[in-house]
């Protein structure tokens, strides 16, 4: 068994992002930059108010009351042709361009106004509530940088940049392939010995989530030429992943199905709990990964390596696995080998600390305490036991797709 620092490495080993596409504006959220991206305007373009008031001369407003005549009106959109003089000003709305001659806004609630005649109650400085040319970018500045990920915020700078599309890393194409005789399609009626796949539609989330694009492939039975037949839909993708079929036993076929079909198997076996029967390999250069069967396994070694192979074929850093430390929230006897990932929830003590309490359940077929875990307690191997209070590493589950 290698370690699973050892299996992550390996796993990443030779990845490169994807080609770029250009997609619309529109489709461009969640999707990664393969460019910088440079502001093709300057924002704002000219000298504009930031407030509803009246385009003013600092120098008529320098003593109050003051007594202007209003020359004009100039809404947002559109621009006064003429030039503000001694005693005169311009009422104004917020984003409109700044009057010529004009060099400061007073805000419409310190002014009366009767008829063209403009009574200023309050002084207003040099430039006060005007928003200089350029004062948010200038034409030609790089504002987005290539390999970050589009939330809503930078579609929305993007868009006040004028810029209609993007060059963002394809989508990674993953083809799921779950094994076994079973398991049956979610509603699909159920034998004695049968249940439901829970592994195929939580990878397709999990791929879904992190940019990539799932290609669900038929379930296999646990037959060789069977397995080795639907293997073959993975043609086209960037990435084969099964589930069930990894670990040693009478029916775990994945292996021998696939290898002698050309894959060139990396490794099958990590020290960690729950996760250990994980392979990995390339088949007609395709990388694969082969996850444990357990819906619990599946999942958490989707986390630890689809997870990074995901962010390296779109062109993100990789960002590790996210440890940090917390305060362990009950007592835990000793590790044995394998290095431990247990659910857990997550709370805030009454000072404020993070506490992680694993729950008492740990079987990797418990998809239910799966769901309503907030992080995974990290144990390494052979770690002495811990008490409550101790210090503890954890991986939080985060949602991916938050759009701001």
């Amino acid at each position: 068994m290698i370690s699973v620092a050892e299996a992550r490495a390996r796993v990443l080993e030779g990845l490169a992002p994807l080609p770029a596409e250009m997609v619309a504006l529109p489709d461009a959220l969640g999707r990664v930059l393969a460019e910088p991206v440079a502001a093709r305007i300057t924002s704002p373009a000219a000298a504009t108010s930031a407030m509803d008031g009246y385009g003013v001369r600092a120098a008529d407003v320098a003593k109050v009351p003051a007594i202007l005549r209003q020359i004009g009106a100039v809404p947002a959109g559109q621009v006064f042709s003429g030039t503000v003089g001694p005693g005169e000003c311009v009422r104004i709305f917020t984003g409109a361009p700044l009057p010529a001659g004009a060099d400061t806004i007073v805000i419409q609630e310190n002014t009366e106004a009767e008829g063209d005649r403009v009574t200023v109650r309050e002084t207003a400085a040099l430039g006060r509530y005007v928003r200089p040319q350029g004062l948010d970018f200038a034409a030609g500045q790089v504002l987005l940088e290539a390999g970050r990920r589009l939330n809503a915020r930078a579609v929305a700078l993007a868009a006040a940049m004028n810029v209609p599309w993007l060059a963002v890393r394809r989508r990674p194409r993953v083809a799921i392939l779950a094994t076994g005789d079973e398991v049956v399609l979610p509603g699909e009626p159920i034998g004695p010995s049968q249940l439901p796949s829970s592994n195929s539609p939580g990878l397709a989330a999990m791929v879904t989530a992190l940019g990539g694009q799932p290609v669900m492939l038929p379930t296999a039975a646990d037959d060789v030429d069977a397995l080795r037949h639907l293997a073959a839909g993975a043609v086209g993708c960037d990435l084969l992943v099964t589930t069930g079929g990894a670990s040693v036993g009478e029916h775990d076929l994945v292996r021998d199905a696939l290898v002698p079909a050309g894959l060139d198997l990396g490794f099958w076996s990590i020290a960690m709990r729950p996760g250990k029967p994980l392979m990995h390999g390339r088949i007609g250069g395709v990388p694969m990964l082969g996850l444990p069967g357990n819906p619990v396994s599946t999942m958490i070694c989707g986390l630890l390596f689809l997870r990074p192979v995901l962010r390296a074929l779109q062109g993100l850093p990789d960002d590790g696995d996210r440890r940090e430390s917390v305060r362990l929230g009950r007592d835990l006897p000793a590790n044995d080998r394998r290095e431990e990932y247990m659910r857990a929830r997550l709370d805030r003590g009454v000072d404020g600390v993070l506490v992680a309490t694993p729950f008492a359940a740990q079987d990797s077929a418990m998809v239910s305490l799966m769901a309503a875990a907030q992080c995974l307690v990290v144990r390494p191997p052979l770690a002495p036991p811990a008490a409550a209070g101790d210090a503890v590493t954890i991986v939080r589950f985060e949602d991916e797709t938050l759009p701001l």
